[in-house]
């Protein structure tokens, strides 16, 4: 071989690597966290929680960038458009596999990102007036079958955890709760507290608070297990409702065509940080299961909650304004 052909296939060769050791120094600079919902809201105090001790295990700051509108579309098609070079990340929440099925999307949600890891999910209570009669799930099964169109159900808006946890409850107790939607939880848990409606699903965070203060009454809750701040509450599977489990959630995720190390290495940050004791009691305190998944487990929890949804909306010809 010359000493020119030896020149060549040696450049060649650095040229390769250079891509390699770009990502192996990443993160080089600060990260943009971008959260698609307004500040103050839940996945926001949440994101920035994890974001605070990912920040330390990857030695570079994270910035979060809330984009809210559209039940999120905003944000997440603002990350779907972003470079792939692990300096932007999406910090979502259930709204990510219910907008497929609801809203018309300027990007692919199932093509365009990449999912790195569940945070934590969010299991929900269902709650009645404290005066109502019912003591049980039972009770109130049977009084909703014998008297259709009588009871009701509030939610926090059209195509929100309330919602579809209520739709989930009519679809497989084969019931007819009338749906009233509000803007928000606050006033749907004000008028359920006021006997306006006959039920809520209402997260851990904003709803338990008033069980334990006697304001309402807890029949349930929706996830597969009990929730620790109501150890004597069962679950809606433990209820009569086999397989029942509907909960909302918090991810990450990064932008199609991000280097499959970095995928990773973000992956082992949120676990990271999901685990750190601090950030754990914190989650648990905010109403938070807390996770940490790998990349490939938490691509296949967005894959079935999406066609759950999906399923759910057409079954139940759910629409939103």
């Amino acid at each position: 071989m010359t000493t020119k052909k030896r020149i060549l296939k040696s450049m060649a060769a650095l040229a390769a690597c250079v891509p390699l050791l770009g990502w192996a120094a990443w993160p080089e600079k600060p990260i943009r966290m971008v959260v698609p919902y307004a500040a103050g809201g839940g996945a926001d105090n949440t994101a920035r929680v994890v974001a605070q001790q990912m920040s330390i295990a990857l030695g570079q700051q994270i910035v979060i960038d809330n984009r809210p509108g559209a039940g999120g579309v905003i944000g997440e098609d603002n990350v779907a458009k972003a470079p792939a070079d692990g300096y932007t990340v999406l910090y979502d929440a259930s709204a990510f596999s219910v907008n497929p099925s609801l809203r018309k999307l300027p990007f692919d949600a199932a093509k365009d990102f990449i999912p790195v890891s569940l945070v934590a999910t969010a299991p929900q209570i269902l709650v009645v007036p404290a005066t109502a009669p019912d003591q049980t799930v039972a009770q109130f099964l049977d009084f909703a079958r014998k008297n259709p169109g009588k009871l009701s159900f509030a939610s926090a808006g059209g195509g929100t955890g309330s919602h579809l946890a209520g739709e989930a409850l009519n679809e497989q107790a084969r019931l007819s709760l009338m749906h009233v939607p509000y803007k928000g939880g606050a006033p749907a848990l004000t008028d359920v507290m006021g006997e306006q409606v006959s039920a809520y699903f209402g997260n851990v965070a904003s709803t338990l608070g008033y069980v334990q203060s006697g304001k309402l009454r807890a029949l349930a809750v929706s996830s597969a297990k009990r929730v620790p701040g109501l150890p004597d509450t069962p679950t809606l599977a433990e209820s009569g409702l086999p397989g029942y489990n509907v909960v909302e959630w918090n991810g990450v995720f990064l932008p199609k065509g991000t280097p499959p190390d970095i995928v990773q290495r973000l992956g082992k940050a949120v676990q990271a940080a999901v685990n750190e004791p601090q950030v754990k009691q914190k989650l648990l305190q905010l109403g938070l299961e807390p996770a940490g998944t790998a990349p490939e487990a938490f691509a296949k929890f967005v894959q079935s909650e999406t066609a759950r949804v999906g399923a759910l909306v057409k079954a139940r010809n759910i629409r939103v304004d």
